[in-house]
């Protein structure tokens, strides 16, 4: 270890006894015949400046404090060494590297975090808490608000499934209400053009009795059978689109936690009526003309005579048109949405559909066909009673005109199937609509980041600013 703090060591003071010749020790190990160094600071001038820790004229020296005679007087085994005093003075052995090369020694183990993860100390003001850190440790992030039927981050499909459910369920006056009121009007409408124009008309099962039949024959067929669901498909579509914008306002506040009665719902949407209306018959009209376009060129060259070319191009233009009708279907799926929420126009609320969906058309098309399937097996079993009861009343012909075959059946029979497609309609209009409404919020909350608009308005603690 080092003798010195960093400057050379100071040299002896001369003795109290003046006549005593000036002497100077050597350090041990030093040769005798070597002349000991002067002290540092002496100089031409004359002496160095005594300091505090160096002994003086008026300081006794170590030797002289301990036995208060010279350092000359003693015995050569009993003067002091250069240097005792010195070590003392030299820092802690903590941190320091020792010179024979050894390890340093390890820093202090940091403190042991709180059981919570979270920092301890004077609590802050109430609001998100911040996770991570350095020093803090891996913690989890805290849960996203939640004050109504979903929480305020960006949704999976169970969950936007699950709160389309707690929309149903927590405000079921307002949304069955609305729904058996559309599936009302929906189904009678159904009921009506069946029975008056389809209860007798053939389709595909013609071809059952006639094993080599014509391309024309066929296509006669296939058209039979097009017209005899168009009615019904457009109708469903038109209530689930009106559905859909009018339950909105109700998913809206129930994404906030807040009640809502159907006085409230229909103040709220009675003014976007008329432009509901547009977008209601601008939609259908957009995915008629994308099939028109497909099959027309091919429905030409048949009537034109010329049956096998026209049949291949009516077949692959009405691929084509299948393709380009759910293209647009799918792109604009959120502007009834859009159309309520944001008091958007027909043209706007489109424009709106097509900017969130745009990056993430497969997955709107996943959740709403798997909206499609829950509706389609959720109706299957709702109408299993009904349609026992309109067997029983309409006997075989029922079950024949059940399983697709072109034979006529009563009004009885219809009104029973009728009420079953209403309690049906009742129960999947709202989940079909709050799917919907709920994958706007969704594409919202990932594209502009609604969610934090969305605590502000439901007085979530953190948010207010």
């Amino acid at each position: 270890m080092n003798d010195s703090p960093g400057w050379a060591p100071p040299g002896p003071s001369p003795s109290d006894d003046s006549d005593a010749p000036e002497q100077r020790t050597q350090p041990q190990g030093a040769p005798a015949d070597q002349t000991a160094p002067p002290p540092a600071g002496d100089g031409p001038d004359g002496p160095a400046p005594t300091l505090p820790d160096q002994p003086g004229a008026d300081r006794p020296g170590a030797d002289q404090a301990v036995t208060g005679q010279a350092v000359t007087d003693r015995p050569a085994g009993d003067r002091p060494v250069w240097g005792a005093k010195w070590a003392e003075r030299q820092p802690p052995v903590g941190p320091w590297a020792a010179h024979s090369g050894g390890a340093p020694a390890p820093p202090p183990a940091p403190p042991a975090a709180p059981p919570s993860g979270r920092p301890t100390g004077a609590p802050g003001p109430a609001g998100p808490v911040p996770y991570g850190g350095w020093g803090a440790g891996w913690t989890q992030p805290p849960p996203a608000p939640r004050p109504g039927v979903i929480p305020l981050r960006p949704l999976a499909v169970g969950e936007i499934v699950s709160g389309a459910v707690a929309t149903l369920r927590t405000h079921w006056r307002p949304v069955v209400a609305v729904s058996f009121v559309v599936a009302l009007i929906t189904q009678a409408a159904t009921t009506a053009a069946t029975g008056l124009w389809f209860r007798n008309a053939s389709g595909l099962d013609t071809l059952e009795n006639d094993p080599n039949p014509t391309l024309r024959e066929a296509v006669d067929a296939l058209g039979e059978t097009l017209k005899s669901s168009a009615i019904p498909l457009a109708v469903g579509v038109l209530g689930t689109l009106f559905t859909t914008a009018v339950l909105t306002v109700v998913v809206g506040r129930a994404v906030l936690g807040r009640q809502v009665s159907l006085g409230e719902a229909w103040r709220e949407a009675r003014p976007r009526l008329l432009p509901l209306c547009g977008l209601l018959f601008l939609l259908p009209a957009l995915a008629a003309a994308a099939c028109a376009v497909g099959l027309v060129p091919g429905l030409l060259l048949i009537a034109a005579g010329a049956d096998s070319e026209g049949a291949a191009l009516a077949l692959l233009g009405g691929l084509g048109s299948t393709v380009a009708a759910v293209w647009l279907w799918v792109r604009y799926s959120l502007a009834a949405p859009a159309l309520m929420l944001e008091k958007q126009g027909v043209v706007a609320a489109m424009r709106r559909s097509a900017k969130l969906v745009r990056g993430a058309w497969w997955r709107v098309l996943g959740v709403q066909l798997l909206a499609l399937l829950i509706a389609i097996v959720v109706s299957a079993i709702l109408e299993i009673p009904t349609s026992a009861v309109g067997m029983a009343i309409g006997g075989d012909n029922a079950m024949d005109w059940l399983s697709g075959e072109s034979v006529s059946v009563g009004w009885t029979f219809l009104v029973v199937i009728g009420v079953g497609g209403v309690i049906a309609s009742t129960i999947t209009l709202p989940i079909s609509a709050g799917v919907t409404a709920l994958l706007y919020v969704d594409q919202r909350i990932r594209r502009e980041a609604l969610d934090l608009e969305l605590a502000r308005a439901a007085g979530m603690p953190g948010y207010d600013t």
